[in-house]
């Protein structure tokens, strides 16, 4: 089972973003080898936390050594090469698989420039979030492709905007 916890803070205008979130964090999973999570009775848990521009500049100065604000920041709880046998040895039931953190004014910019809404948006960087608490990452451009890939998959299961464009300049 899935638990996503939001905890939504101002400047973030009211929403439904319990919902969002977690409808984002299952079809992110759904696209990875841990769809069955899922149907698993352990409780995969995972926080977002919908917050300002300027905690997020803190975040990524303290944990990045990057002194300006980010879209979204992941931390995951589990090593990628433990999280096959992650549900088989939870000790109470509950996995805690780590923490997204959203920045508003960053989102919402970019939004614009897409010309997407604010929860679309928001709901593709939750899919990029939860895909590198699975350990997923874009480095290298065969790693960009491939997760590239499964965001666009799961904002299709969504019936959400392809966040990859292809544009003709």
């Amino acid at each position: 089972m899935l638990d996503v916890a939001v905890l939504h803070e101002l400047p973030w205008p009211q929403g439904e973003w319990d919902d969002l979130a977690a409808r984002a964090a299952q079809a992110a999973i759904g696209e990875t080898p841990y769809a069955e999570w899922g149907a698993m009775p352990a409780t995969i848990e995972i926080a977002v936390r919908l917050t300002s521009d300027f905690e997020v500049h803190t975040l990524n100065r303290q944990y990045r050594d990057k002194d300006k604000p980010t879209n979204v920041l992941s931390f995951p709880m589990i090593q990628p090469d433990l999280l096959e046998s992650v549900t088989a040895n939870s000790d109470d039931g509950e996995v805690l698989l780590g923490d997204i953190v959203l920045a508003h004014g960053v989102c919402e910019t970019e939004a614009i420039e897409r010309e997407v809404s604010l929860a679309d948006h928001a709901t593709h960087l939750i899919v990029h979030g939860v895909l590198h608490l699975l350990g997923y990452d874009h480095m290298g451009d065969a790693e960009a492709e491939a997760m590239e890939a499964m965001e666009q998959a799961a904002m299709v299961r969504l019936g959400l905007h392809d966040p990859y464009p292809v544009r003709e300049d």
